[in-house]
């Protein structure tokens, strides 16, 4: 079987990233027929593949139609993708969250900002009792234009895209949590935190991440996530943050993830679960 392993051009441009080489070069080194590739390379000739994982395509968010287009050239060509097409398409727009709400399921509660409609900041910090809101586009990564809005400082802007509002978690300030799975198998957890005045955690904000044994109770809330909405994918990162005890899930990650792989028995735990799926 032949698989192609996708990344983004600006990686390529920019330095090719740790945990990306160092898992396809432990992939290769497993006699994988595994290939790199851009998922916007034009000259890639995609029925050569069997299979496509989707490693880092992370510039997606920057030209969602182009990436869905390309999703749908290689379900014609009947290639799988991991993850799976439908389940891709989904995670990638967060309206997912109203779905979890619905369902009243532990998630960070959200409202949506529909593009072309105007903000209802009042209503906003009424209903979730806070002077303090979360505010990101439906259609992003790495936190990405997330901004915080509070009554003395309105953003005056012009929604030409959705966006999604969350009341301001300041349990984000002690940690957010992260559950690795592979093939619905919990690999490995950590916790992120943000440098002093930042709340968000990623590394190019200066946050850190440190391996965590999690309490089983916020594991399981994790785990029947990856259940309920994450069948037959590869790779699920679960993240959020614990408010009175309870976990809440902020995001479930299942298009491009940093997965935050540093043993060898990760990289192990990746290779077996790919094993499995692809039998």
């Amino acid at each position: 079987m032949k698989i192609a392993y996708i990344c983004y051009e600006g990686q390529l441009l920019q330095g090719l990233s740790d945990e990306d080489t160092l898992l396809l070069n432990f992939l290769q080194q497993k006699g994988l027929d595994i290939h790199r590739e851009v998922w916007t390379d034009a000259g890639v000739k995609w029925e050569q593949y069997q299979l496509v994982i989707l490693k880092s395509p992370w510039d997606y968010i920057d030209n969602i139609k182009a990436f869905y287009s390309w999703l749908s050239k290689l379900e014609s060509l009947q290639i799988r993708l991991l993850n799976p097409y439908d389940i891709v398409r989904w995670n990638s727009d967060k309206h997912y969250i109203r779905e979890m709400m619905d369902a009243d399921l532990p998630v960070i509660p959200a409202v949506y900002i529909e593009k072309g409609t105007q903000p209802l900041w009042p209503a906003y910090f009424s209903n979730f009792n806070t002077d303090k809101l979360i505010v990101k586009p439906c259609i992003s990564g790495g936190s990405k234009n997330t901004f915080v809005v509070t009554p003395g400082k309105l953003p005056a802007l012009v929604f030409d895209e959705a966006f999604m509002v969350q009341p301001f978690m300041p349990e984000i300030l002690e940690g957010e949590w992260s559950f690795l799975f592979f093939n619905g198998v919990f690999s490995h957890c950590l916790l992120k935190r943000p440098v002093p005045g930042e709340f968000r955690v990623q590394r190019q904000f200066g946050g850190s991440a440190e391996p965590q044994t999690p309490p089983a109770a916020y594991l399981a809330t994790a785990l029947s996530f990856v259940e309920r909405y994450a069948n037959g994918c590869l790779y699920a990162r679960v993240d959020g943050v614990v408010k009175e005890g309870r976990f809440l899930l902020m995001e479930l990650e299942l298009i491009e993830p940093l997965l935050f792989l540093s043993t060898s028995e990760q990289y192990e735990h990746y290779y077996q679960a790919l094993k499995q799926i692809i039998a």
